[in-house]
């Protein structure tokens, strides 16, 4: 057995409320691996690696604790993801990468967090691109959606029951739909349950089905609901995954600020990639 020799990259699996994702610590920068994003498919892939909604790379940065290299599990990259910023900060932490207060580098911007214990705060950037009722033809039925864009660009529709709409459908249609494009847009179906609660179920980008939950996602569908006056600050949101993620936000009926997403973080292992995993 010549296992022992055999390169391998430690790794963390974590879960943000349901949203997991491999974490790899790079601030030595010196992961090689050749294509980047071929590698990020193999390890993303579940039954034949270890799985996961998407990769991220811990990197050092020059005015910020860290910086991240975000991966969809498909290869592609993303400006932010709300969950995995989460899973970040405690990452970061627990590795004594940061304190329990720090700042992060993405593509969306500098990012900052708290962690407390399991449970993590993170404070967005400001949304961007707020366009309430759009109306597009999906298969000859009308979708009234709203688009805001939370670090990442989300369509939220809004309906009676999350548990019985179809997700995956109409969310892969609205995703790649000419609105949206060249990027496309996530698709988040949203239903309000009172001033304080709200369910989501969203389709991914980059991911290319439903998951069990996403930060961003949540974020979108409850400014969406307050640019219609229908919940107030703080809010808490049902991901699919059946665990609660709170949004806190300021609105003066023209611009959201202050937004924060908080929720728990799961650390589920930590293990060594063997080539054979991503090879």
């Amino acid at each position: 057995m010549t296992e022992s020799n055999t390169k391998k990259i430690e790794f963390y699996k974590m879960s943000g409320s349901g949203n997991d994702f491999i974490f790899i610590d790079n601030r030595d920068l010196s992961l090689n691996v050749g294509d980047l994003p071929l590698f990020v498919r193999h390890v993303c892939a579940r039954k034949v690696s270890v799985g996961a909604d998407g990769l991220v790379l811990i990197e050092p940065a020059r005015d910020a604790d860290f910086k991240w290299r975000f991966f969809n599990s498909d290869g592609s990259t993303a400006e932010m993801c709300g969950n995995a910023g989460r899973c970040a900060a405690r990452f970061a932490y627990l590795k004594g990468i940061a304190r329990n207060k720090m700042t992060f580098e993405t593509l969306a911007g500098v990012i900052s967090a708290c962690v407390d214990g399991d449970t993590v705060k993170v404070k967005l950037t400001n949304p961007k691109g707020y366009a309430p009722e759009i109306k597009i033809r999906i298969d000859g039925a009308e979708y009234v959606l709203d688009s805001i864009n939370t670090g990442v660009p989300h369509a939220v529709v809004f309906v009676e029951n999350v548990e019985n709409c179809a997700v995956i459908g109409p969310g892969r249609k609205i995703r790649h739909h000419a609105n949206f494009q060249p990027g496309g847009t996530n698709a988040n179906f949203a239903c309000v349950q009172n001033r304080h609660k709200i369910a989501v179920r969203t389709y991914e980008r980059g991911v290319e089905d439903e998951t069990l939950a996403c930060g961003t996602g949540v974020v979108a569908a409850v400014l969406a609901a307050a640019g219609k006056k229908l919940v107030d600050s703080p809010v808490d949101a049902v991901v699919r995954s059946g665990e609660i993620l709170r949004v806190y936000f300021s609105y003066d009926n023209k611009t959201f600020s202050e937004i924060y997403l908080e929720g728990k973080v799961k650390i589920v292992y930590q293990g060594f990639l063997f080539e054979e995993a991503y090879s």
